[in-house]
């Protein structure tokens, strides 16, 4: 539902509901058979669906509420960015008022049909040096995507967030996919089906993924560096007047030496790419502050990092003890005995996670005082999660596009409260 948002698509998840029969493409809602093709409406912030086509329109600001979103704009402290993949979707968030992007989610990017053979080979590699052949084919192509989404974003601050998700996410699961890899690699099907079954995890949020990956394979932190830095410099070089300074987070950390790792490498490649260009260009590198350690421990971690965001979606799940993906069939009862009175993914918790998240500011500062400190979990749109980050101390949160004004009346709300 998360990503879905940020594509600006409706999502609804957890509707437990719906009988669903994905062998003949049809599910049974309310008594009534929908197949493939049969249209049905979604409402994504209510978790409504609705038979039949219910006519929409296209998001604007203009008006009365444009009056409105400047007034707010005139009063907020906070800064309001948004989360992005792509150009359009940046664009449309520019639109919408956004500052810039607190995170840009590079996974996505690998999924397009001309790209997913090649993450594919990395990930089936079994030496060093086929990994980074099958990795400078993606290259260039997320160098062309941040071209792309700095150009969108007219020079605001762009952060990068290095590959996160587990990578059995991108291995294929259809036969004929799996026999055109092995054509490819030049391994039996049976051995490509040895991989794959080797990348199962029991619990893949906590597994192998985020900063692990580029621990375990550090050519993937080094690639990704180099498409962030030579795109930062190829839009510099087309717009002098810009102020381009790439910020690179380093996701799921939660030890200090492995952030300073895998900043190494970052800084490594970033220092080499920026001499070679005669430029000065300046970066940060930072890290997403998603694992309760990373919070317990940020005065340690603020040593190595630039800036935190918080990735407030994994450190509720963590906190909580239980998978978004699977929480809204217990939590209905934990709503009705009153036991929880908001879903923690929508709002958040600011007794148990906010002071995770405060605490986190406090200690990262009394290292760092320059630390920049950002939220680019869901919680960066909704309203009362928006005022608790003006009161922590926060720079900037960030939500998906079609959220943007939200945050901006809520920042606005929350600086006029203190008044």
């Amino acid at each position: 539902a998360v990503v879905a948002r940020g594509m600006g698509k409706c999502c609804v998840s957890g509707c437990g509901d719906i009988k669903m029969d994905e062998e003949n493409k049809k599910f049974e809602l309310s008594g009534k058979t929908y197949r493939e093709g049969d249209w049905i409406s979604l409402n994504g912030s209510t978790g409504n669906i609705y038979d039949g086509a219910v006519p929409t329109t296209d998001a604007v600001i203009g008006g009365e509420f444009g009056r409105v979103m400047g007034w707010a704009d005139q009063f907020r402290r906070l800064k309001v960015r948004t989360n992005a993949d792509t150009p359009h979707d940046a664009a449309q968030a520019r639109k919408f008022g956004a500052q810039g992007i607190g995170l840009c989610r590079t996974e996505h990017m690998f999924f397009n049909e001309d790209r997913i053979p090649a993450i594919r080979r990395m990930i089936c590699s079994d030496t060093v040096e086929e990994r980074e052949a099958a990795l400078a084919v993606l290259e260039p192509m997320q160098q062309s995507d941040f071209e792309g989404i700095y150009e969108a974003m007219e020079g605001c601050p762009v952060t990068i967030r290095f590959l996160d998700p587990p990578l059995h996410e991108f291995v294929p699961t259809e036969e004929a996919d799996i026999e055109k890899l092995a054509s490819d690699m030049g391994k039996t099907v049976a051995e490509i089906k040895n991989i794959i079954a080797g990348l199962h995890e029991f619990n893949p949020m906590m597994g192998h993924r985020g900063c692990r990956l580029a621990v375990t394979y550090p050519e993937i932190a080094a690639m990704q560096t180099r498409a962030v830095i030579k795109a930062a410099l190829a839009v510099q070089a087309r717009h002098p007047d810009w102020n381009m300074v790439p910020e690179i987070m380093i996701p799921l950390v939660g030890e200090a030496k492995e952030l300073k790792y895998v900043k190494d490498i970052v800084v490594k490649t970033a220092d080499e790419l920026i001499k070679a260009a005669g430029s000065d260009m300046k970066y940060l590198v930072g890290t997403m502050i998603e694992i309760p350690r990373a919070a317990l421990t940020a005065d340690e971690i603020a040593k190595e990092a630039a800036f935190f965001s918080f990735g407030t979606n994994d450190l509720t799940q963590m906190t909580f003890g239980f998978s978004r993906d699977d929480a809204g069939k217990f939590l209905g009862a934990y709503y009705d005995k009153k036991i929880y009175e908001n879903d923690p993914f929508a709002k958040l918790d600011q007794k148990g996670v906010g002071k995770l998240v405060d605490m986190a500011c406090k200690l990262g500062r009394s290292v760092n005082p320059d630390l920049h400190l950002g939220i680019c979990g869901e919680h960066g749109g909704d309203p009362s999660s928006v005022e608790f980050c003006h009161r922590t101390g926060l720079d900037y949160v960030s939500c998906s596009p079609f959220r943007v004004p939200i945050a901006r009346l809520a920042a606005a709300q929350a600086a006029i409260k203190e008044m």
